[in-house]
């Protein structure tokens, strides 16, 4: 993912109501939800939902299937981990470890530079020891 990619997907979920819609889909898991469930449980008006769906969906964070009449919705999980991928891409200005939480959950373990010893002292230590 490139900046403006990550800027289109961060600018959709900038929104209140898409939020609200996203993090709804992400508790639903891979299954998601019709449309008709979520503007109901939501409290958002069919034809505004819709809108926020597009937006969504644009963005590249949400997949739509047909499953009869209904559309139903759920999280694109690749798309999600490509913008945590770019987020943590150069996490932590040379302390890893620092961020392993966080990569733990992006399951970006591939990309992490090894920890050596030295940077697992605290970067004031380092720093004082190299001044003496």
């Amino acid at each position: 993912m490139d900046k403006e990619a990550a800027v289109d997907v961060l600018s959709a979920l900038a929104q209140t109501h898409r939020l609200e819609v996203f993090r709804r889909l992400m508790r639903a898991g891979p299954g998601g939800l019709p449309a008709g469930q979520l503007s109901a449980e939501l409290e958002i008006a069919q034809n505004t939902l819709s809108t926020h769906l597009k937006i969504l969906s644009h963005s590249g964070l949400i997949r739509a299937r047909r499953s009869g009449r209904s559309i139903i919705y759920s999280v694109n999980f690749s798309g999600m981990q490509e913008l945590m991928d770019f987020l943590l891409r150069d996490c932590c200005q040379g302390r890893p470890e620092i961020c392993d939480p966080l990569l733990a959950f992006a399951g970006d373990t591939a990309s992490r530079p090894a920890v050596t010893a030295d940077e697992t002292e605290p970067a004031q230590d380092r720093k004082a020891a190299r001044h003496g």
